[in-house]
Parts: C-alpha cells; sequence; structure tokens
C-alpha cells in the first residue's frame, strides 16, 4: 500500500499569497509615489520639460551632484575596501569599536553630520584652521561636497565588501602562493574576481546614496549658484516657489539617471558571474 507524498510545510503562505503581498507593498511604497512623480511632470509640455531641466543653473547642479557623487562612490570603492579587509583579515585592539564607528554614519542624522564636518572643516575649525594658511579650503565649496558624500557613503561600500571577504576561500590563496604568485598576483587573479560584484553594488549603493543627499550637504556646501549647488537644493527652492511641475521635471532627470546606473552595474555583475562561471 503506497501513501501519497505529501507536500512540505512551508513557514510562509502560498505563492499566490505571498506574491500578493509582495505586490501591493511595493506598489505603497514604490510605485505609487513614483507614479505620482511622473503624472505631475506630465502636466508640462515638451518645451517647458526641456526648459525646466536645462536651464544653466539646473545644469551646473547636474554637473557637481553627479560629479562629487561619482567621486565620492570611487573614494569610497577604494577604500572602503581597505576598511573592510583590515576588518576581516585582521585582529588588533579596539577592532569591534572600529567596526561599530564604520555604521555611525547610519545612525547619524544628516544635519548633525553636516554641522560636524562644517566645525571641523571651516576657515575656524579645528582642520579647516590649520589648512587656511596654506589656502587650501575644504568648506563651503565643492571640496565639502564631495567630504560630505564620502562621510555618507563609506559604509555601504565596507558592509556590501566584508561579508563576501569573510566567505571568501583562504586556500586558494595559499595555493596561489604555493605556486610562486606575488601578493598581487594573488590579489588581482583570486581575491578581486570574487569581491568585485560586491564592490561593484557597494559603488552603487554609494553613489546612489549620495545623489539624493540633501542634509550633510547644504551646511558645508556653501550653496552657492552655479558653483555649490546641489540637485536636491534645486528641488527644495523650486518646491518653496511652488513650481511642483518643475521640481518634479527635475526630480525624473535624476531618477532616470538613477535606474541607468543600477541597469549598468546589474549588467556588469551578471557578466562578472557569467565569465566566474566560465572560467571554473
Amino acid at each position: 500500500m503506497t501513501t501519497a507524498k505529501r507536500a512540505p510545510k512551508r513557514v510562509l503562505p502560498g505563492f499566490n499569497l505571498t506574491l500578493g503581498f509582495t505586490l501591493f507593498y511595493l506598489s505603497v511604497i514604490v510605485l505609487i509615489p513614483l507614479s505620482a512623480l511622473l503624472f505631475k511632470t506630465f502636466n508640462l509640455t515638451w518645451e517647458q520639460f526641456v526648459a525646466a531641466v536645462t536651464s544653466p543653473r539646473v545644469l551646473a547642479s547636474y554637473r557637481l551632484t553627479f560629479g562629487a557623487s561619482f567621486l565620492a562612490a570611487l573614494v569610497n570603492s577604494v577604500f572602503g575596501l581597505l576598511v573592510a579587509w583590515v576588518l576581516v583579515r585582521y585582529q588588533f585592539p579596539g577592532k569591534k569599536i572600529v567596526d561599530a564607528l564604520v555604521d555611525l554614519p547610519f545612525a547619524l542624522p544628516t544635519a548633525v553630520a553636516g554641522i560636524s564636518l562644517t566645525a571641523l572643516l571651516a576657515s575656524n575649525g579645528w582642520i579647516g584652521s590649520l589648512l587656511e594658511p596654506y589656502g587650501i579650503q575644504l568648506a563651503f565649496n565643492r571640496n565639502g561636497v564631495v567630504i560630505a558624500l564620502i562621510f555618507i557613503g563609506l559604509p555601504f561600500v565596507v558592509r556590501t565588501v566584508q561579508p563576501v571577504l569573510e566567505d571568501a576561500e583562504k586556500e586558494l590563496e595559499e595555493a596561489a602562493t604555493c605556486l610562486g604568485a606575488t601578493r598581487w598576483q594573488t590579489f588581482r587573479f583570486v581575491i578581486f574576481p570574487t569581491i568585485a560584484p560586491a564592490l561593484l553594488t557597494g559603488f552603487a549603493m554609494a553613489f546612489a546614496r549620495a545623489i539624493g543627499e540633501y542634509g550633510s550637504v547644504i551646511f558645508i556646501a556653501g550653496n552657492m549658484p552655479m558653483v555649490s549647488e546641489i540637485t536636491p537644493l534645486i528641488i527644495i527652492g523650486k518646491l518653496e516657489q511652488y513650481d511642483y511641475a518643475g521640481a518634479t521635471a527635475v526630480a525624473v532627470v535624476m531618477l532616470s539617471f538613477s535606474f541607468l546606473m543600477l541597469f549598468v552595474i546589474n549588467s556588469l555583475q551578471s557578466w562578472q558571474r557569467k565569465r566566474g562561471g566560465a572560467q571554473s
């Protein structure tokens, strides 16, 4: 006598119900707000839309926002990898404190971060006063924007790369060393291909976070039009002037660029995984 196999019990409900909850949650949290943004922009004609998103002041803010965000994410990719490497591969006194400090930009209000950086880097601050005699100014200009974006973006790279380094097989590194590989060759051909997708993900997250950053930047940027004015500040200014359509038009440009950047990063990650699978 044969008994019919029972379907395994699942902790979560069935696929249809779970998918329904997922789509409902995403619609409420993500899709509906983004749809409202697009529909508000449709109130503009094409000529009005182009004029709103290509004015000289807005174009200058694009260059600063995207350029500073890219530079900050690039710096965080290098030094975030270094910090993650030290936290994973070395033991030293105060390691837990350093590990906790990495998450400080997550917990710290952005306005507090901006005020703190300004107090340090302004001409009368602890660091700024030392650099002022040499003509180096780190606050109230584009340098301050980049520094603020580096501060808020570092945890994204560290926390993305750190678990991958922890799971990496050290036996492969030892085998490469036994075969005569130098440290640079071991890192380039053994370690880096393993962490590259995570590093790209951390770069994308830091870049996307920096594009929309507002609170920590406005205190240290100086907010001078055509010089140190970021795009989120342009949007806030249009909202204060009740130019809602113009604000949403600029926001749509930033949103489109963010989607394009995420698509490129995901494509690179997919290509990297396929390449790694083919080589193995």
